[in-house]
């Protein structure tokens, strides 16, 4: 596909659609005051000010995918539950589709509460059942996403572990996608991390390289991260890898290209959903077929814009943009 500017890139987001097949969840933050601590145990009483619930998990994905203009299209399986209503009125809420929503009276929507006091984080409360789903819900799923998929440009797989996606579940789509000619894109967890086998492109942090194929190496010697990801590549016959090495920016290898692109300096005030910013461009860059060098310097981009800020917050498409073309990534 030819692209002759970044604006032209950042102009076809708009007509893409991508599937994000994965573990959703709801985000519940209690804001308060502590003042005093409980008579009844040695805890603080935290007098609450603030609540908010916000999309989680895979839907944060989806919100990264819409802020880059595109259209998101979420396949998960949530409970038949107060969290699971919530989950769909928060999609609603930011005009997301939940076509591909399953609800189960056998699960519960997992929900993270966190309690906070000014910036300080006093506790989390999760709730959740990470059991794999049950064999007909797979299948119930599986027939959903191979409905919507030949509509999508990219399809990401976003892990958490929560056990929605199972290794049935994934190989069958990645053999669909293949057929039909759509890119997969995998942002692993470990439970699942060998199970990927033929994806398009496999996206794992340095921890997540090191877990799955549990080895360990000096990721700043060049020649040894070379030899893992090339290990990667080989174990699960994936196309692309593109691993994120936090600090020393991203390592992309597509067979022909092996590509160290070093991270920019940034003031970096949280790393929390930096992972899901970066699949996200990675997906869309996939999807037009832009050049690796090119993928891997706007996911790395993207990823360190959106650590300037605190808590999960999606990518500025006008702001990366602009730094694209300030770095003048397009001749990557």
């Amino acid at each position: 596909m030819q692209h002759n500017s970044i604006e032209d890139i950042f102009n076809a987001f708009s007509q893409q659609r991508v599937l994000i097949i994965g573990d959703v969840m709801v985000d519940s933050y209690l804001w308060g005051k502590v003042e005093r601590i409980s008579p009844e145990a040695p805890v603080p009483i935290v007098h609450v000010q603030k609540r908010d619930k916000r999309l989680g998990g895979a839907a944060n994905v989806a919100m990264n995918i819409q802020a880059l203009g595109a259209e998101p299209v979420l396949c998960s399986v949530i409970g038949k539950d107060g969290s699971g209503t919530d989950f769909i009125n928060l999609l609603g809420q930011h005009k997301l589709s939940s076509e591909g929503i399953l609800q189960s009276e056998q699960r519960i929507t997992t929900i993270k509460h966190r309690i906070l006091s000014g910036h300080q984080h006093m506790l989390r409360i999760d709730q959740e059942d990470n059991s794999l789903l049950k064999p007909e819900e797979s299948e119930e799923l599986l027939k959903l996403v191979k409905q919507l998929a030949p509509t999508c440009q990219a399809i990401i797989f976003e892990d958490y572990d929560k056990g929605v996606l199972g290794e049935q579940l994934i190989q069958a789509v990645i053999d669909y996608a293949n057929e039909i000619g759509v890119p997969t894109i995998v942002d692993p967890k470990k439970r699942n991390f060998l199970h990927y086998k033929g994806a398009t492109l496999f996206k794992p942090n340095l921890k997540e390289l090191k877990d799955g194929l549990k080895i360990d190496f000096n990721a700043k010697d060049t020649q040894e991260l070379k030899a893992a990801v090339a290990e990667l590549k080989e174990v699960l016959q994936v196309k692309q890898a593109l691993v994120t090495l936090s600090e020393l920016g991203v390592y992309m290898d597509n067979g022909k290209d092996k590509l160290h692109i070093p991270a920019h300096l940034r003031s970096i005030a949280d790393v929390s959903g930096a992972g899901d910013t970066l699949v996200s461009v990675a997906a869309l860059c996939l999807s037009l077929q832009t050049s690796p060098g090119f993928t891997a310097a706007l996911s790395n981009l993207a990823g360190g814009l959106v650590c300037e800020h605190v808590g999960v917050v999606s990518i500025d498409k006008q702001k990366l943009m602009e730094e694209a073309i300030k770095h003048n990534i397009f001749q990557q």
